[in-house]
């Protein structure tokens, strides 16, 4: 499977996930995901390292996701995510159109602190283009956050039900499009994109 490199140095690298395709394992004990294709990669290639994920996204969500050759520089990366030092930019549309055009949500998830910030970028007839960036790391915050605002993320299954919206989608619309941190080895800025994937940008091109 041909996975996009984005990014790659002596300690990181950064790859384009496509949608469908889980990070990790979930408790069904999956064999194939993201993690597994890159490393069966490397032993392939005969080399020693392992990559750890440093980040998740969703089996449904595309998008920039960060590994660690190694890990001892896992560790250097999980504390940027933990200082909120990595900053990550989202492209999602939703149902309907938002009142605020900017916005920030702040609910709990599972009894934790969540929050995310919003911008909307485009409005459409009965769906909004959104610029999303999760303040907090949860599980599904943005899916989450956004259903609880009324505004679930377009071809949403598991917080939001097809029957209720009048505009479908295949797959789920949420993209991780940027990510921007420092570098803990070089301490030189890493600013990093991914383009909308082609079934996103046919989406919109079928309900422009």
């Amino acid at each position: 499977m041909n996975i996009p490199v984005v990014y790659e140095d002596d300690w990181l690298l950064v790859v384009d996930k496509p949608a469908g395709l889980l990070t990790i394992p979930t408790p069904k004990n999956e064999s194939r995901t993201l993690t597994s294709i890159l490393n069966d990669d490397l032993e392939a290639r005969h080399l020693t390292y392992r990559l750890h994920p440093c980040h998740r996204l969703d089996r449904d969500t595309s998008g920039l996701i960060i590994y660690a050759k190694g890990k001892s520089f896992e560790k250097k990366m999980a504390e940027l995510f933990r200082l909120r030092k990595i900053k990550k930019t989202y492209i999602a549309f939703v149902q309907g159109n938002l009142k605020q055009p900017v916005g920030r949500i702040n609910s709990p998830i599972e009894g934790l602190t969540s929050e995310t910030k919003y911008k909307v970028i485009e409005k459409r007839k009965i769906f909004d283009i959104v610029e999303v960036h999760p303040l907090t790391g949860r599980t599904n915050q943005i899916r989450i956050h956004f259903k609880n605002l009324g505004h679930p993320i377009l071809g949403d299954t598991k917080f939001a039900f097809r029957r209720d919206f009048l505009l479908k989608s295949k797959r789920l619309c949420l993209h991780a499009e940027r990510l921007e941190f420092v570098h803990p080895e070089t301490n030189r800025p890493v600013i990093l994109k991914s383009a909308l994937p082609k079934e996103l940008k046919d989406f919109l091109i079928k309900n422009s």
